[in-house]
């Protein structure tokens, strides 16, 4: 019987993270699951932030998806160890890609999200496409026009891959970003315009940039409500804008300006929230690890940390109080 013994990162409770001992054993498999050895984890941290630092109230909810203590962690590389009786898609050896956990294995339905992982991909790269398939999902929710504007605000992992995204599929697309560090991975992946500055500033600028036009699409990507009324202020008439982020912070307003707004210059405004249906999940990683082997899709800039399971506690401070050098993070478990 194969038995994996290891570590796993668990959120205990608010701003307290702990690296407990875990153990997994075939016999605990179903008919239908696997037992993977992790090679590389991903941390995402606008999700995992939320939930350490308890920014949503869902992880004081017993039964929660993300309720303390949380398994954290959904975006993962590893090696098939072992599978249930019923397995007929894979077997033991294969090196896939799949929302597991921050932990040295994992135990995964065959039913979900499972991706054999192209030959050579680097595994922190691979894990990291988990963030780039969360930011195409605007484009699935986009009516995409020919050569159009489109401005992204927050030049993060998910911003700066939607960016990408929309650039590949023959966008002309703007950053925002009050970050200069930001902006600059941004422009080195390919993003021919990036600006900052006060709201009325950017959308001087981006005025400037569309000649007058402004932008058909724009995409917050930052999850802030006072940002996403920024991006409605850089669309054209008729324009779409995108929730890629997850609004969390509270912000007060006049809801009827806003609402009026939407009304007087038809502007769609669109939930890009990531798919929870298998199979289209499924084809948009095949997508993005499409993109990253044909060198349109760039990630490898944006790991700025590898680092082991034991400094799991540095990683998160580093992503949310040293956000110029803390872009993205690995956690490598072999």
């Amino acid at each position: 019987m194969i038995e994996l013994n290891g570590k796993q990162i668990v959120f205990v409770d608010k701003d307290r993270i702990e690296l407990q001992e875990a153990s997994w054993t075939e016999d605990q498999l179903g008919d239908r699951e696997l037992l993977i050895e992790t090679e590389a984890s991903f941390i995402s941290a606008g999700t995992e932030l939320a939930i350490l630092t308890a920014k949503t109230p869902k992880v004081y909810e017993q039964g929660s998806w993300n309720a303390y203590p949380w398994k954290a962690g959904y975006a993962s590389v590893g090696t098939i160890r072992a599978i249930g009786r019923n397995v007929r898609d894979f077997g033991p050896g294969a090196r896939v890609f799949l929302h597991g956990k921050h932990g040295s294995a994992t135990i995964a339905k065959a039913g979900g999200l499972i991706v054999p992982v192209p030959e050579g991909m680097d595994a922190s790269v691979a894990a990291a496409t988990r963030l780039a398939s969360i930011s195409a999902t605007a484009l699935h929710v986009t009516d995409i026009p020919r050569n159009g504007w489109v401005a992204v605000f927050g030049l993060g992992l998910v911003g700066n891959f939607a960016a990408q995204a929309y650039r590949i599929m023959g966008c002309r697309v703007i950053g925002v970003d009050p970050a200069a560090r930001r902006r600059e991975l941004a422009e080195s992946c390919g993003i021919p315009y990036t600006v900052h500055g006060s709201p009325d500033e950017v959308t001087e600028r981006i005025r400037e940039i569309t000649g007058g036009d402004m932008c058909a699409v724009t995409v917050d990507a930052v999850g802030h409500s006072a940002v996403i009324r920024q991006a409605m202020n850089a669309a054209a008439s008729f324009g779409q804008v995108v929730l890629l982020g997850t609004p969390r912070t509270p912000v007060e307003g006049n809801l009827t300006e806003l609402l009026a707004d939407i009304h007087f210059r038809w502007l769609s405004l669109r939930g890009a929230l990531n798919f929870n249906d298998p199979d289209r999940l499924r084809d948009i990683q095949l997508t993005t690890f499409d993109w990253v082997q044909s060198g349109r899709l760039h990630i490898e800039p944006l790991i700025s940390h590898r680092l082991r399971p034991e400094e799991a506690a540095k990683a998160y401070d580093g992503l949310q109080n040293q956000t110029e050098d803390y872009i993205g993070v690995s956690l490598l478990w072999k």
